[in-house]
Parts: C-alpha cells; sequence; structure tokens
C-alpha cells in the first residue's frame, strides 16, 4: 500500500494520492484521466468518483484503498462504475493495511489512523463474469487459521497467495498458491514488502538488501549490495528506490535503459509494461516502460502527489517529515486531510550524478542536492570529481613544458613563420588604404598607429561609444586571459577559441580568438566588413562588440562577459536548472534579438545558426543572441533564410519546453521534432513537458509554447510565422504572467 498504486492486465491503469491536502485521488490509464477532486479538468472522466483515500493498492484491473475519514475498505475498476467492489460482511470494518492480488483482497483489521497498526486480516476475492465486469463475494480459498490468529503490520497479494509481516518478527503467506513461494522459517523483520503474480520479494531491515522467493524468472538477477527504502512490483518485476541517493533500480523482465536518469523519486507503483513514480524534486509524477511504444499512451497528469502516506505515529531514526511550505502554495499547510498526522520519508544521503549533497538530511528536510557546476569547496570535489585549483594549476604546467619542447624543436620553422607574419600587415596595409579610409565610420585612428608592430587594420580610439569598437593590445588581452589558457576556455567552435578575460580596468569580457584556418581564409578586407557589421549591431538581446585587437597576425574580438553561459549548458549541461517563469523570458528576449537582426539592421542579418548554444545569459539571466551570420543574403535568398532562422529557434523552443537534446542517441525517435511534433499535434503537449522543473499549478502557458514551436517547426516553409510573430505571441505569454 502506497500514495501510488497500478492495476495491472488488459485493463491496467494507475492512481495516486493528490498533493491537495485533501488526499483526494487521481487515476489514468491510456489516455485518461480520473480524479476524485471537486473541480475535474476537462480530461477527466467525470461519471468516475473516487473517494479520498490514505492508501492505495493495485490488483488485476482493480485498485483498493483505505477511505481517509473512516478506514473502511473501497475497491473500484477503471470503466467507470462507482459500485464498491468490497463485499457487505467488510464494508463497515475498520482497516490498517490492505494489498490488492491478481482476483482477491486481503487487509489487515484496525483503524488506519490508531497508533496500534496491526490486527488479523480479513480476504474477499474478485470474481470476473462473463461480460468481463468485477464482482465480490466472500473467500474460503484465503482463510488459514494459523493465520488469522496473528497479529499483522503489513500485507501484499499476488496470483492466489498473500503475505504479512508479523508484529512479533517474521514472514507467514497463505493461499492456495502459497506453498510454491518457498516462505517458511523467516525470522526477518521487512521496511517493505512486494509481490509479483508468481513471486514475493522483501527489503530486510538490518541490511536494507533484497531478497526474494517464488518464480525466479519475475525478480533474476536480485541486486547485490544494493541498499533500497521502498520498491514496487510489476508482473514480472521490480523497481526499487536507492537508499544512497533515491534513484530507481529494476530487475527482473524490466529493460532498465528507460529509467530517469538524475532523479529521486518518494514513491513509485508497477504495472505490467509501466512503472511510474513521484519524484523528489517536485513531486510531479513520472513513467518509465519496458516498450518505448506505450511512452505515448501513459501520459501522466500534470497534478502533484502526495510522497507518502499520512501516519499517527512519530518518524523514526533516519526519516523526515516531510514539509509542505516546499511547494510554494500558500494556501497548502499540509498534504494530510487530518491536522494528527504526518508524513514519513527516508533520509537520503548521496545525489544523482551531476549533483552534490550541500546539506544533510534534518528531522524536517531531506538533504538538499545543488549542481556541480557551483561546487565552490574541497567537500564537494572528490563526489562531483572535479580537480582542485592547485591540481588544474599543475596539469597547465606540465601542458606548457611539453609545449615549451615542442616549441624549442621547431624553432628554426616557427621563426620563418614569424618573420613572414610581420612583413605581411605591411605589404596588406599599403594595397587596403583606401578601405581603411571607408572603414573609419566605426574603426579610427590614435597613437597606436605608431606603434612598431602595429597591424594592417588602424586601431581604434580608447573610448567606447555606440558604432565605435575599442582597439586592444595583444599583450593586454593575454594578460588579461592569462596566455589564453585552458582554465579561462569559455568555449570553441569552427572560428576558434573564446576565453573569459578580466581587463586591468576590472572588467570582465568575452574574447574570440581566431584559429589559423580561419585568419588563412579570411582576407583582411573581409574581416574588416565584418567588424563593420558587428560594431554597428546594438541590441539588449545581442552579445555586442567591444573591441577588436589584430596584431601579429592575430585576429580577436572583444564582446560582452555573459556570466551566466549558454542556455543549452542550462537546459543539458548541468548548469543550475531553470525555473518556467525564465524559461519563457529567455524565450521571448532571444525571439527579440533574432527579430531586430531580421527587420531592423540594415541589410538584414540572417543568423543560419540559430540554437541554445547561441543564446547566452547574461548577469540577470537576459537572453542575448551570439554568433550570427555577417554575410547579409540577396534579396532571393532573404526570406527563405530567414524561415530557416524560424524553423531552429522552433528547435529550440522545443528544447526549453521538454528539457530534451535536439538530437538525442538514447531516445526514439532521435529528433526532437519527429518526437514532440506528432504529440503536439494530437493534443498531448503535456506529454513533452520538462519534469525535472517544477510545473506551476496553472500550465496553460506551457502548452501554448507548444503551439507556437509546432507553428515554427512546420514543413512548409510558407506556413511558419516571422520572427516578429513568434516574438509578439511570446511576449503576450510573458505578459499574462501565468507561469512561476
Amino acid at each position: 500500500m502506497g500514495p501510488i498504486a497500478a492495476a495491472f492486465g488488459d485493463s491496467g491503469f494507475f492512481c495516486a494520492i493528490d498533493a491537495s491536502g485533501k488526499q483526494a485521488v487521481i487515476c489514468w490509464a491510456q489516455n485518461t484521466t480520473t480524479t476524485s477532486s471537486s473541480t475535474p479538468s476537462s480530461n477527466q472522466n467525470p461519471s468516475l468518483q473516487i473517494p479520498p483515500m490514505a492508501g492505495l493498492a493495485g490488483g488485476d484491473g482493480f485498485l483498493c484503498g483505505i477511505l481517509s475519514n473512516t478506514s473502511q475498505a473501497y475497491c473500484w475498476t477503471s470503466n467507470g462504475s462507482s459500485t464498491n467492489l468490497v463485499p457487505p460482511p467488510f464494508v463497515t470494518t475498520a482497516y490498517s493495511n490492505i494489498a490488492a492480488g491478481k482476483n482477491h483482497v486481503c487487509a489487515v483489521r484496525g483503524s488506519y489512523y490508531s497508533a496500534s497498526n496491526s490486527g488479523s486480516v480479513d480476504c474477499w476475492e474478485i470474481v470476473r463474469k462473463s461480460d468481463n465486469r468485477l464482482s465480490s463475494k466472500q473467500s474460503t480459498l484465503f482463510y488459514n487459521p494459523n493465520v488469522s490468529t496473528l497479529a499483522l503490520t503489513n500485507v501484499v497479494s499476488g496470483d492466489g497467495f498473500s503475505c504479512g509481516g508479523v508484529r512479533e518478527g517474521g514472514l507467514v503467506c497463505w493461499g492456495p498458491n502459497s506453498t510454491a513461494l518457498g516462505v517458511s522459517g523467516i525470522s526477518d523483520n521487512f521496511v517493505a514488502l512486494a509481490s509479483g503474480l508468481s513471486s514475493l520479494c522483501g527489503i530486510s531491515q538490518i541490511s536494507r538488501q533484497v531478497k526474494c522467493w517464488g518464480n525466479a524468472s519475475s525478480f533474476l538477477p536480485v541486486p547485490v549490495g544494493t541498499r533500497f527504502v521502498s520498491m514496487a512490483a510489476g508482473a514480472k518485476h521490480y523497481c526499487g528506490i536507492r537508499e544512497d541517493d533515491h534513484g530507481v533500480e529494476c530487475w527482473g523482465s524490466f529493460n532498465s535503459s528507460s529509467i530517469p536518469k538524475g532523479s529521486g523519486f518518494f514513491a513509485i507503483a508497477s504495472s505490467h509494461f509501466v512503472t511510474c513514480g513521484i519524484r523528489e524534486v517536485d513531486l510531479v509524477l513520472d513513467c518509465w516502460f519496458t516498450n518505448s511504444s506505450l511512452q505515448h499512451d501513459y501520459d501522466p497528469p500534470l497534478q502533484l502527489c502526495s510522497p507518502g502516506l499520512c501516519i499517527p505515529q512519530s518518524c523514526g531514526i533516519g526519516e523526515f517529515t516531510f514539509n509542505a511550505s516546499i511547494l510554494n502554495e500558500p494556501d497548502l499547510a499540509t498534504l494530510c486531510v487530518r491536522k494528527d498526522v504526518k508524513i514519513c520519508l527516508p533520509c537520503a544521503f548521496n545525489c544523482s550524478e551531476g549533483l552534490f549533497p550541500s546539506s544533510s538530511c534534518t528531522a524536517n528536510a531531506d538533504r538538499v542536492c545543488t549542481a556541480c557546476s557551483l561546487c565552490q569547496n574541497s567537500s564537494c570535489l572528490d563526489v562531483c570529481k572535479l580537480q582542485s585549483p592547485a591540481e588544474i594549476e599543475q596539469k597547465h604546467d606540465r601542458q606548457l613544458q611539453r609545449l615549451v619542447l615542442i616549441l624549442v624543436s621547431s624553432v628554426l620553422g616557427l621563426t620563418l613563420i614569424v618573420i613572414a607574419w610581420c612583413l605581411l600587415p605591411h605589404i596588406v596595409s599599403r594595397k587596403n588604404i583606401e578601405g581603411k579610409k571607408q572603414f573609419a565610420s566605426c574603426i579610427g585612428k590614435d597613437d597606436l598607429e605608431k606603434d612598431a608592430i602595429a597591424d594592417a587594420i588602424p586601431p581604434l580610439p580608447s573610448t567606447l561609444s555606440l558604432g565605435v569598437a575599442q582597439v586592444f593590445r595583444l599583450s593586454e588581452l593575454k594578460d588579461a586571459t592569462n596566455g589564453f589558457k585552458e582554465f579561462n576556455e569559455l568555449g570553441r567552435g569552427s572560428y576558434g577559441f573564446v576565453y573569459k578575460a578580466v581587463l586591468a580596468d576590472g572588467r570582465q569580457v568575452a574574447v574570440k580568438r581566431a584559429n589559423a584556418a580561419t585568419i588563412i581564409h579570411t582576407n583582411n578586407r573581409d574581416f574588416e566588413m565584418e567588424l563593420e557589421i558587428l560594431c554597428n549591431v546594438r541590441h539588449s538581446h545581442i552579445v555586442n562588440l567591444l573591441g577588436y585587437c589584430a596584431e601579429m597576425g592575430e585576429r580577436l574580438l572583444v564582446y560582452e562577459f555573459m556570466p551566466h553561459g549558454t542556455l543549452h549548458d542550462h537546459l543539458h549541461g548541468g548548469l543550475s536548472p531553470l525555473n518556467w517563469s525564465l524559461r519563457l523570458k529567455i524565450a521571448m528576449q532571444a525571439a527579440r534579438g533574432l527579430e531586430y537582426l531580421h527587420n531592423e539592421v540594415a541589410p538584414p542579418i540572417v543568423h543560419r545558426d540559430v540554437k541554445s548554444s547561441n543564446i547566452l545569459l547574461d548577469g540577470e539571466f537576459g537572453a542575448r543572441i551570439a554568433d550570427f551570420g555577417l554575410l547579409t543574403p540577396n534579396d532571393r535568398d532573404l526570406h527563405r533564410e530567414m524561415k530557416e532562422d524560424v524553423y531552429n529557434f522552433g528547435i529550440v523552443l522545443l528544447e526549453i519546453l521538454s528539457g530534451r537534446k535536439t538530437y538525442d542517441r538514447d531516445s526514439t525517435p532521435q529528433s526532437i521534432v519527429d518526437w514532440a511534433l506528432p504529440l503536439i499535434i494530437n493534443s498531448k503537449a503535456a506529454a513533452i513537458v520538462d519534469r525535472y522543473v517544477a510545473l506551476p499549478r496553472n500550465f496553460e502557458p506551457l502548452l501554448r509554447l507548444a503551439e507556437i514551436a509546432e507553428l515554427a517547426v512546420r514543413e512548409n516553409p510558407s506556413e511558419r510565422p516571422t520572427m516578429s510573430d513568434v516574438a509578439a505571441s511570446l511576449e503576450q505569454l510573458v505578459k499574462d504572467g501565468l507561469v512561476s
């Protein structure tokens, strides 16, 4: 029994207790959702009204639970029937624990909210009629006089058997198929039990490791050495939540490659081919599948769900009391319908890959996980597998020593190259003197021209204003980048390398250094034209050029520094996650930057390489477009190429919405467009929303964002909107202020 459960078989479905404080029940199956909420959403089935529950358990085509107000048992199917599948003799009995098997149910007597959580057991059968409808009857198959005298603390049920933990210690099983399990003489206590159709597994209270009995094909190979806190069973597989980081591990007949990585769970439930869980970071539902074709059919609702069961006992050692305040819902003081109960959850002491525990578990909060990109001291270096500053410096020193040896061995050849590069600027300067004069609108002259190593391109004034770029000395930029060392590197591309630099006046800038191939294939006049364009492009959502350096054959461009990196790094590279308000704002601002290039620059500029790694974030997390194309297209190609920018920006919107990479080899389909577009077109946009970000209570803006993306990535360019249309639509989303 738990806050989430699954009915298996051909009529399988899932249910979970909603995190509303009312313990309402929410259910979903293939393409359907039902709820006990008084205000069901448009995709919910109003014909099925499920009462609020304290806990849930699933069988073959039906679910059972304990009513939150009376502790009485209640069982139902997913076909819209409101008939309670509990026989009349047991309808008014209070129960503390309940388990649903293939075609029977067993429950432990006693009030769910009493301090004593053990008692005798009642069982009844669920009968499938010729018309496939289900009904119930009292059972003699599951009556065992030896078991009826025992006080049980919990119970699980499979195909023709049930097992329970005895209050005094040990494990007992009964029912016509129980002998096949081979359970006998077990004295251990178990913190959790789960049963498949023909097998049983338990988590030992002492070792926290898994022990299993019954049909070995449904649980082999059993994980060895892994400590678990809870688990769930499908028909022929098991999944458990690990003690260390609350990640999930599955065994038996289950392909674990689809299990979500980098996320911990508080509770999980398994059906035949699907397992769903309640994520610890935001209480959002997440599902994974043995068959990837089912992924589009099982779309869990976006409501937040309860992380555990509300119990009357005090939390024990290694547990914490869940605090509803972390959900940022001012009207929600607790997740339990009664004030005298609480949700106790197991502490974790580690975090998923790419994160480190920045604080330990306390009585009222689990450990806190922080992105390794924010690791600042030695306490997290080992966990994040990072090198200390001293180790990094030693590495660079060794690289420098190797480089010196290579340079010494090639001294003669390098000397000739240096001489050639020194002579070349003077030769080119004579040929391009007229070009220099034409370039004076952006670049002026000053005393640097008298320098013996002045480059062919004339130096710039030391003052910076709109439309004027500043000239920098090569020595100045070398000092600012620590000699262009690797640890100052921000990124690299076909043009060359980008370095973080701190100028003598304290300004932080980004320096783009052209590689040899770029210098060879770009003559001075082209470089001057590019600079002319760059220094006249000025916009709040463009990475603006500050200056340049062209000494000793080097070509360096100096840009505004964007301290928060790229959008790609935040979505896919392990940097701190972005909430939905930031994501929508970034989308809108990036669209405004592209709109500026398309419509306000004369002549217009087409970016040609719109992607999340070319959208940078400034100190206020404002979006800036970088690395746009410098050579403007002719009139014939202008409209077509602008629509290509729109298409690529649509892909960025899909990344923002889903958190998925543009191309993912581990997913099917691998292309984000091939994956997302059919879902959006078929009104299943909710299935692509990033579940690793806390969802807002109102997610309508996210569905509208999906519609904008779908228009932008349409195959026919004539059906795509302009960047102005996209920017206006996104601006309206931000102005509505519906996402938080």
